[in-house]
């Protein structure tokens, strides 16, 4: 099987950054949608139903983002109600959702980057540039893991001492604040431990040489140019696009560019999940002949 994981990481993290950045910088309704739908599908092809906490915590900052909105802007010309002589707008409504609909999408791309982007693809991502500053970016992003699991394994010890007890709000503040200090003094002592194995394999002496695994096959040019054209075509057609949330919420209807535009970037959202579905349906098709 060839997913989304086995191409290489600068053609998987130039997409990452395409598809991410236009969505951010450009929100526009419709390309705001396609961001949230090609980044939940994408979600949900490598995850399934499994993980509802996820779903439903991003559910709940979606609702608050789009609350927030209108209670604090009442630009707009089509109010809804009024609570203490403040206006409640549609359009401020409509902001606030898209504007949540843009976030809780960036966090789904983000969820799924660093899920395929381990520490050993981002030191090839951005080994050539600077490699102390990717070292230090994957070192980070692997602590982040790493203090999770560690904050587990001292939250079940202190239970099964008696000393960590959730169900009285003084213990339960007692008990972490002895977790958060058993992890400071671990991250203390742990950091020290990496700078001496570092120091004693000869790191900072000189120019390090660099070795990677990850070779640039055809795949994954064909996979880096389709990504490069789309977003060239959804930026070109973005500039024929209209739109406006205050004071009048309005979507143009777009001509043959806009309409190009809109149709390359919702290619290039839902490229990594047809990649995934391919290769799934591939997979389940060997399965059976056997």
């Amino acid at each position: 099987m060839r997913s989304l994981e086995d191409y290489h990481p600068r053609a998987v993290g130039l997409y990452f950054l395409a598809v991410t950045c236009i969505a951010v910088f450009s929100m526009n309704p419709v390309i705001v949608a396609e961001s949230l739908a090609g980044s939940l599908l994408l979600y949900l092809v490598r995850h399934g139903f499994r993980d509802g906490k996820t779903h439903l915590g991003t559910l709940g900052l979606f609702v608050v983002l789009t609350l927030v909105n209108p209670v604090v802007s009442h630009n707009g010309v089509t109010p809804l109600f009024v609570v203490n002589n403040n206006p409640v707008t549609l359009e401020a409504l409509l902001f606030g959702a898209f504007t949540a609909a843009m976030i809780t999408g960036t966090l789904y791309w983000f969820r799924s980057f660093s899920e395929i982007m381990t520490s050993d693809k981002l030191l090839c991502l951005f080994g050539a540039l600077s490699p102390k500053l990717a070292l230090l970016f994957s070192m980070a992003l692997r602590y982040v893991p790493h203090f999770r699991r560690q904050s587990e394994r001292v939250q079940a010890s202190q239970r099964a001492m008696g000393l960590y007890k959730e169900d009285n709000l003084i213990d339960a503040a007692r008990g972490g604040t002895r977790v958060f200090s058993i992890l400071l003094t671990w991250a203390l002592e742990n950091g020290i431990v990496t700078a001496d194995s570092m120091a004693a394999r000869g790191y900072g002496l000189g120019r390090r040489s660099s070795y990677t695994i990850f070779l640039f096959r055809r795949r994954d040019f064909v996979f880096l140019l389709f990504s490069i054209l789309l977003t060239a075509a959804t930026i070109a057609g973005s500039f024929r696009l209209g739109y406006s949330y205050y004071p009048v919420f309005r979507v143009d209807i777009p001509d043959a560019w806009g309409s190009a535009g809109l149709a390359a970037y919702g290619l290039l959202a839902l490229l990594p999940a047809i990649i995934e579905i391919k290769e799934a349906v591939r997979w389940r098709w060997y399965l059976s002949k056997i």
